[in-house]
Order: C-alpha cells, then structure tokens, then sequence
C-alpha cells in the first residue's frame, strides 16, 4: 500500500500506487491521480492504463505524464496547467513521490504561486529534500 503525503490541501504525493491504492485515494476523497511514472520500470507495477482504468471507475479524473529523471520543461508547463485546471485534491506518484514533488514543485515556481522557500519547506513536510532544486526554483519563480 502507498503512503499518500500531503503537501497542500489540494496536493498529495505517493509512491506507485496498486489497485487497491485506488480505491483508498477515492474513499480518501482525492478527485484527481496522476501518473508521473512511465509503465515498466520494475517488474510487476501497475501500469498506467490499469489506475486509469480504476480511477475513472471510481469517479476520479486520471492523466498520465510520465518521465525518467528531472522533469523536463514540457512536463512542468503541463502540470502547471494540470493544477490550475484538474480537480482537487490531486494525488500525484510515481516510484516513490520524489519525481511527482518535483515536477509539483517546479510548476508551482512556474506559475508563480509559492516562492522558493516555502515550496522547499512544504515539500520537508512531506519527507522530501528539494534543496538541491533551489537554483531551478530561483529560476523559474517570477521576479518581484
């Protein structure tokens, strides 16, 4: 079973996700999941048509962005998008939360809805270290 971590209100993260993962997001009143994991990286891991599949079944929204390593610039614009448009609470995974933190992160200094350190800080209370991101949050965080 995948711990969900909550980042904001309207923002969680986990670990891959299994069908009953599914399940539990919907009872836990997630409206959204997205899959930032691309299918087959381990043996056995559900893959993404299967939690789409479940998802819609169970009445929440589900798309699929999946990446290997940091994510790239296309991926931050979409889910920049993704979170200003998709229902909420979102619940993002991937193998075990730190691609779906990061790509939450930088979107949300693209958009320019939270500086820098508070994203960093939000993102320690949910057990990850995005200190090394600083720089591409500075980067990315509009100038004021």
């Amino acid at each position: 079973m995948a711990e969900f971590k909550r980042v904001t209100p309207g923002f969680s993260v986990a670990g891959q996700l299994t069908p009953a993962d599914v399940a539990l997001a919907a009872a836990a009143g997630y409206k959204t999941i997205v899959a930032n994991r691309p299918d087959g990286e381990d043996f056995g891991q559900s893959n993404a048509a299967e939690i789409k599949a479940l998802a819609e079944a169970a009445g929440l929204e589900f798309r699929n962005l999946p990446f290997a390593g940091p994510p790239p610039p296309a991926i931050v614009a979409e889910t920049a998008m993704l979170l200003d448009e998709a229902k909420s609470p979102v619940l993002a995974y991937c193998r075990t939360g730190t691609r779906s933190i990061t790509a939450w992160a930088l979107a949300e200094a693209l958009a320019g809805r939270r500086r820098p350190d508070e994203i960093i800080a939000l993102a320690a209370k949910a057990g990850y270290d995005l200190n090394r991101a600083r720089g591409a949050l500075e980067t990315l965080a509009p100038r004021t």
